[in-house]
């Protein structure tokens, strides 16, 4: 995939706005063939034509307009950020971080990267652990941020809501499930079901749908770890329930295979969830740099629209 940059996206914006590269340029103090370049830039790296070029105007294609509230979002999250940026750059200490699973396998690494780039006097502990075991350790003092399935209702808690993570159901290449068409859930559970842990709440929402759906219980091999399921699943134990972005390199890699059911347990919420009492402003700083680094990782995985 090509990369594009955020000055790319404002003249995008800006030549929609204006319908002309003239005034884009004058408004962004540069010259129309620097906006061109911009905009033939943004549209190689997208894949697709942003506007139709006229005599005297420009309009956006059907597919640049479908863009441009993303473009919107994205630009609106980067303001946020230089924002946080700012407030954080002097900021000294330790931030005690509690994270799931879910996210090291995701935008943990996008985090980190902005977390020393705008603080880079911060030193961040570590405690990478189950939702329940965080809340616990949250709900102790023992961290101070945590980045987990929330939220978590407590009154001295606040929760900063992030975009969920679709789940879907996927197997070995060559488990012997039909191709092409979307299958029941009957079907997916002739095999063995691989799921997180007991105690869970996606464990939970399988459970309770096939003791009401299903006329027979099927087995559940719940996982503690996202590495062991990917491991069962690959092997052909089973059939696992996983989140789309945690698999879809391995798909991608013929690793595993994508099954289409008509039924997958709900999207995984997460918050980044912090104790309000007694006052911690790096612990508040760092959630809002995590839920905005969330909401960019989703964008660019085409999964959500950054508010």
């Amino acid at each position: 995939m090509i990369p594009f940059n955020i000055k790319q996206l404002e003249t995008f914006l800006l030549v929609a706005a204006f319908g002309s590269f003239r005034k884009a340029a004058e408004r962004l103090n540069t010259t129309q063939p620097a906006v061109s370049t911009r905009i033939a830039s943004l549209e190689e790296a997208l894949g697709t034509r942003l506007f139709e070029r006229q005599a005297s105007a420009v309009r956006l294609t059907a597919q640049g307009q479908q863009l441009l509230p993303s473009a919107q979002g994205v630009l609106k999250v980067a303001e946020r950020l230089q924002l946080i940026a700012q407030s954080l750059s002097e900021t000294t200490g330790v931030l005690r971080l509690g994270v799931s699973e879910t996210i090291v396998h995701t935008w943990l690494p996008d985090f980190l990267k902005q977390l020393q780039a705008h603080c880079p006097l911060v030193d961040a502990d570590i405690l990478v652990d189950s939702s329940a075991t965080l809340r616990s350790e949250l709900m102790s003092h023992r961290i101070d941020l945590a980045l987990l399935a929330g939220p978590v209702t407590e009154y001295a808690i606040e929760n900063i809501d992030m975009p969920p993570f679709p789940l879907v159901w996927v197997c070995a290449p060559d488990l012997d499930l039909p191709k092409g068409r979307k299958l029941p859930l009957n079907e997916l559970t002739r095999f063995p079901i691989i799921s997180y842990a007991r105690t869970t709440r996606p464990y939970t929402e399988l459970y309770r749908k096939f003791s009401r759906d299903l006329e027979e219980m099927p087995r559940i091999f719940p996982a503690n770890s996202i590495a062991a399921a990917l491991k069962m699943a690959m092997t052909g134990i089973g059939i696992a329930s996983l989140p789309h972005d945690v698999v879809t390199e391995h798909a991608m890699a013929a690793k595993l295979r994508i099954v289409d059911c008509d039924w997958h347990p709900p999207d995984l919420e997460f918050t980044a969830s912090y104790s309000s009492e007694p006052s911690n402003p790096l612990a508040e700083q760092a959630a809002q740099l995590a839920a905005c680094t969330a909401h960019t990782y989703a964008v660019r995985a085409g999964r959500a629209r950054a508010q």
